[in-house]
């Protein structure tokens, strides 16, 4: 994964004086697969604009898991509900036609396009109202139907600081912090405002607390919030990550935020990584961490940031990843998606308005098992036709398999099979399906 000058990828030793980013792990389950599979069909056919899709992230997974971005069958549908506790995040899938065009795409664009946008969102002080914008991926894709192999790229765009982000105060977890008093208040003040807003989880959001009392808002709360702080200022983030001395990726983009809108007025800034946990049912979130770091002395430009985000791969280089399939459909079943693409590709690209389901629904009545017989059985069932009746009286003769495509020399003996049974027999061995 490409870096920025002074921050890398990988985690080192919780010593050092920068501030580091667990990345995220894409997870595309089969139904992803499959709901893109019916659309290729169905509705993109040649289609290669970008679509709007939807994932989501948790923040309660017990530590070794990886920090995952999730996409389901329902990432299509972006009005779909998440499952309760998680945090949605919006995304754009480039779903290619060929393997050349997925290989060949411009990557670098790609990447510096959504960061743009971004970027966009946070100097117009859309991002503050809709702090989700912050929360973009990407996803470029190659379908290979006949095979089931899906090979996909995943992005998730980050603005990098020149310099990277000094820390200040290194991170510690909540309940070496705050007493359980003050853990509890931060946690229904955190579960009244979710009440409030109509969600289950806020990706983002600003605290202040004294003594025993926590206060929680919204980002586009900022200035009247804090009046009161005297420069001592606290935001929370909706973290995936489980490891104790680093936050997850969505904090990127957010400390991004706060340097060009507070960076002139702050010095510093408190993160709080809201991590929260059930196990044995007992809801837990004393393993949050909480750190300060520096802003910048040197102001944003006016230009976009340098941005990072593409996923490494299984072995860890920058490439795609592949996900195969096919051993977990059957057969037939495969036979048959591979018919039905390869007659959508003739239809989409030679005759747009031929009606697929009306041939797929006829029924032929073929006369003849013969030499023309025989033929027009094999073109009338690559062209889709799934019910076909053969009528013919006469056996197979010696003669006939060099002429006649659907017997062979064996179906001659003693005294010849039946054609029409014959016929009949071998269509369903070149094609289960008809």
């Amino acid at each position: 994964m490409a870096t920025a000058s002074s921050e890398v990828h990988h985690l080192v030793d919780p010593g050092i004086s920068k501030l580091q980013f667990a990345p995220f792990n894409s997870a595309l389950d089969a139904g992803f697969w499959h709901e893109l599979t019916q659309k290729k069909l169905n509705e993109y056919r040649l289609d290669e604009t970008p679509k709007v899709i939807k994932g989501y992230y948790y923040n309660g997974d017990p530590l070794g898991l990886p920090a995952r971005l999730t996409l389901e069958f329902s990432a299509f549908d972006t009005n779909a509900s998440i499952p309760a506790r998680c945090c949605p995040a919006f995304g754009t899938l480039y779903n290619t036609n060929t393997f050349e065009t997925f290989k060949s795409c411009d990557k670098k664009s790609l990447l510096e396009k959504e960061a743009n946008e971004i970027w966009e969102s946070i100097k117009s002080g859309a991002a503050l109202e809709n702090p989700m914008l912050l929360n973009r991926f990407l996803l470029l894709t190659f379908a290979d139907l006949k095979k089931y192999h899906f090979y996909y790229w995943f992005c998730y765009p980050a603005l990098c600081f020149p310099d990277g982000i000094h820390i200040i105060q290194k991170p510690v977890c909540l309940g070496d912090r705050f007493p359980l008093s003050q853990i509890q208040a931060l946690q229904k003040a955190y579960d009244e405002l979710c009440h409030k807003e109509g969600v289950t989880a806020l990706p983002y959001f600003l605290i202040k607390y004294h003594d025993n009392s926590v206060m929680i808002s919204l980002l586009k709360k900022w200035d009247g919030f804090f009046q009161d702080q005297g420069g001592k200022v606290t935001v929370g983030v909706y973290d995936p990550c489980n490891l104790s001395h680093y936050p997850g990726w969505p904090l990127r983009n957010f400390l991004i935020l706060a340097a060009h809108k507070w960076g002139s007025i702050l010095q510093s800034v408190e993160v709080l990584c809201f991590r929260d946990r059930t196990m044995q049912g007992v809801r837990d979130i004393t393993h949050s961490i909480i750190f300060e770091i520096k802003l910048p002395e040197r102001a944003l430009g006016a230009d976009c940031p340098k941005a990072v985000g593409w996923e490494k791969n299984q072995k860890g280089g920058m490439g795609p990843r592949m996900v195969n399939l096919s051993e977990c459909m059957d057969p037939k079943r495969l036979a048959e998606s591979s018919v039905d693409l390869n007659l959508k590709l003739m239809c989409w690209r030679l005759v747009p308005t031929l009606d697929l389901e009306k041939i797929v629904s006829a029924k032929c009545l073929l006369l003849g098992a013969g030499t023309l017989g025989c033929s027009v059985a094999r073109t009338l069932m690559g062209w889709g036709v799934r019910k076909i009746t053969f009528v013919d009286n006469a056996k197979i003769s010696y003669s006939n398999p060099v002429r006649q495509p659907l017997y062979e020399f064996e179906d001659c003996l003693s005294g010849g099979k039946p054609k029409a049974l014959a016929a009949a027999d071998k269509l369903q061995k070149i094609f289960p399906g008809v």
